[in-house]
């Protein structure tokens, strides 16, 4: 691709902020969108250009905010639509972009359309959610219409009394499935959920669940892989169904070809590259790019999530070599990204955060993410370095309904079995979401200076937030903080390079070190980095050329040493 072909998307970075745990204005132990706007410049300086963020529309919060109530209004503890104006005015005043959650597979059950459709079934939105009538059992018991299984555990479908039948939610019973298949309900989320913020000049979106509105019209059973269990799970059956291209198609021709927009979709269970082309093709007018979850599904259970067996190195490099090469030779695009809100903190689970380490591994990790090919994406507090939450937080410390039905459900069919408790508790510790809800830390004191409640924050504080906080490195220039300062200068200046370039991988089944190539025209670089806590030699590659040491992230060294020391990092240019 050529550089006046580009688009301001492909070379931006894009900071994602969790509403409720980023800044409370008004102490009152939330975050909210006048805290936001009052960092602004802070993320501007960190070399940010497009600010993403979670939802913050009307919302019951039975899954913080992915429960939508009403697309046009904004969650009062958060703020209202004119806050979110003036985010808009703040951002572009400043040169920067602002997109938003757009979650449409499901609504609340507090939402308008849903409390119409469940009021009857004569209600003209009766068919706007899915629908459908129990099965008896033999013996006559009522069972669900087929036995898929909620990513929040249990059946996805709730029985309703008023009307006797069972409604699909494939997420909390309190997030109702929309019904695609229903031209009138694609309409409405057009008009509501997009063009009412599009027209208040906002950016773009990042789509929840992306690929999972065409759940096909038989709703079959799911087969069985989790013996003893109703609920199988069933995503083969409700991602990427017959119609999903040409809903996407529509939403492009009749919403976003109308602005000048950012969109990328979340699209899980997708693992075949030539499928996630199709979705990613320029000429297609679907999406921009897309969100694989290879690097983040590393090591998790086939049956669970929460059934955590670890990972290999080598396993890592094939993802990523994957999904840094499928759009090579293509007009597809792709991003790059190790955390978000679904996920446990980058440095806890795939380096070290032990403290002698954490540091190191961070700006490791920092090399990494910025030498990869596409629209780099940083999770708050990902620049500083924040860690997963204290192995000893008890569940009770766990907010996310994720976590906690698991861990409920385990408790439930085992009688509460210690062993199994154990083993759910490991994981959560891992993977468990509410380690990237945790308050910013800002500065030491209470409360890491989220808020100023007397009684604390909305989530518990992570207990080192003395430690690892924002004001503590921004004058520090050996920081986390200042390295991803660094890092995001380089590699904006070396863009064609590190955002636009070809990926390669050497040594796949080197279990210690992780050493790839990029490439754009006659320019090449190296990147190795050691995933270890010992020191590795170092295996330069035959790459034709002479390496001189571009950066690193342990001070003393040239670049010339054998050994990769623990946690170290280098960017090498070849000349």
């Amino acid at each position: 691709m050529t550089v006046t072909q580009r688009i301001w998307w492909k070379d931006g970075v894009v900071y994602q902020i969790y509403p409720a745990s980023y800044k409370d204005s008004n102490n009152d132990g939330l975050g909210d969108i006048p805290g936001i706007i009052s960092k602004i410049d802070y993320i501007k300086d960190l070399g940010i250009n497009i600010i993403w963020i979670s939802p913050m529309y009307d919302s019951p919060q039975h899954d913080m905010g992915y429960d939508i109530s009403n697309y046009e209004a904004v969650y009062a503890p958060y703020g209202t639509v004119d806050d979110m104006e003036r985010l808009v005015e703040a951002c572009h005043s400043r040169g920067m972009r602002l997109i938003l959650d757009l979650v449409v597979n499901h609504t609340s059950d507090e939402h308008e359309w849903f409390k119409e459709s469940r009021s009857s079934k004569d209600n003209p939105k009766r068919d706007w959610y899915i629908w459908k009538p129990a099965r008896y059992a033999a013996d006559g018991t009522r069972i669900p219409p087929n036995n898929w299984r909620s990513f929040f555990s249990g059946s996805a479908w709730q029985w309703d009394e008023h009307t006797q039948e069972y409604y699909l939610h494939l997420f909390a019973k309190q997030q109702p499935d929309l019904n695609w298949e229903n031209p009138v309900t694609r309409r409405a989320i057009y008009d509501s959920a997009m063009e009412f913020w599009l027209k208040r000049g906002v950016d773009g979106f990042r789509v929840d669940t992306v690929n999972m509105y065409s759940k096909g019209t038989e709703l079959k059973d799911a087969p069985i892989i989790d013996p003893g269990i109703f609920e199988q799970p069933a995503s083969g059956l409700f991602c990427n169904g017959p119609r999903m291209h040409e809903f996407l198609r529509e939403m492009n021709a009749e919403v976003l070809s109308k602005y000048d927009t950012m969109i990328v979709g979340e699209l899980p269970h997708t693992p075949d590259p030539a499928h996630v082309l199709r979705y990613v093709g320029s000429g297609d007018k679907q999406l921009d790019m897309v969100f694989q979850f290879d690097i983040v599904d590393l090591g998790t259970g086939k049956t669970h999530k929460y059934e955590y067996e670890g990972y290999q190195l080598s396993g890592m490099k094939e993802v990523i070599r994957k999904w840094q090469q499928f759009i090579d030779g293509s007009d597809g695009w792709t991003t790059a990204f190790c955390e978000n809100h679904d996920q446990g903190r980058s440095v806890s689970r795939y380096t070290s955060d032990a403290p002698q380490w954490r540091e190191r591994s961070a700006k490791m990790l920092a090399m990494m993410m910025c030498a990869m090919t596409g629209t780099l994406f940083i999770y708050q507090g990902q620049e500083i370095g924040m860690i997963n939450a204290p192995k000893d937080w008890p569940i009770e410390d766990y907010k996310d309904i994720e976590s906690v039905n698991y861990y409920n459900s385990v408790a439930q069919r085992t009688n509460n079995d210690p062993k199994a408790l154990g083993h759910v508790m490991k994981s959560i510790q891992i993977l468990g979401r509410d380690h990237a809800r945790l308050p910013m830390q800002w500065d030491s004191t209470p409360y890491a200076g989220f808020t100023g409640k007397k009684d604390g924050a909305w989530m518990r504080t992570h207990d080192l937030y003395k430690e690892i906080n924002v004001a503590s490195q921004l004058n520090k220039p050996s920081s986390v903080l200042n390295f991803w300062k660094k890092m995001l200068k380089t590699r904006k200046d070396y863009k064609d390079l590190f955002i636009h370039g070809q990926f390669d991988a050497f040594d796949m089944q080197n279990q210690e070190t992780f050493v790839f190539g990029k490439r754009f025209g006659n320019d090449r670089a190296v990147v190795a980095l050691n995933f270890t806590d010992e020191e590795q030699v170092f295996k330069r590659p035959d790459v034709g050329g002479k390496m001189e040491l571009l950066v690193g992230n342990v001070e003393g060294g040239d670049g010339s040493e054998e050994k990769l020391m623990p946690y170290e990092g280098r960017i090498y240019l070849v000349c």
